[in-house]
């Protein structure tokens, strides 16, 4: 398995890489006003890197329900089965972009924000709890 990570924003894209080694790694984000460009560097990251599985992080409220941004996700997350055939698999993104932003320096945050490193590593957080949950537990001893 080759999985991408997406943390899908209307400015930045952020995006992670993780295969059967189960270590979620981030990639550099994809940003920019127009829409068009971010489906087509998607669309490349996609193909360059053979990937089989896309892994989307779905924005739902605390209460488990599904706002308007968590349906905006899974059109898009419809779009991208449709146009590249690849299985997506929502996973509940909840306070990921939080956890990563955690992880800057207040005085630093602004300008790594508009970098879209918060974002992809809000996408390397989300992969990498779906990639924890593939891998078996051990059983347990007698």
């Amino acid at each position: 398995m080759r999985a991408l990570g997406i943390d899908h924003g209307s400015r930045r894209i952020g995006l992670a890489y993780g295969d059967d080694l189960g270590v979620a790694t981030p990639l550099p984000a994809i940003a920019g006003p127009d829409p068009t460009k971010h489906w087509d560097a998607l669309g490349a990251v996609i193909r360059e890197r053979g990937i089989t599985d896309v892994v989307l992080g779905h924005p739902l409220n605390l209460d488990g329900s599904a706002g308007p941004k968590a349906k905006e996700i899974e059109a898009f997350a419809a779009r991208i089965r449709s146009e590249t055939g690849l299985p997506v698999h929502l996973i509940d993104e909840a306070l990921t972009s939080y956890e990563a932003e955690s992880t800057i320096p207040p005085s630093r945050r602004r300008e790594v924000r508009r970098s879209g490193l918060i974002d992809s590593r809000a996408a390397t957080i989300i992969l990498q709890d779906f990639l924890d949950g593939r891998i078996p537990l051990p059983d347990p001893e007698p």
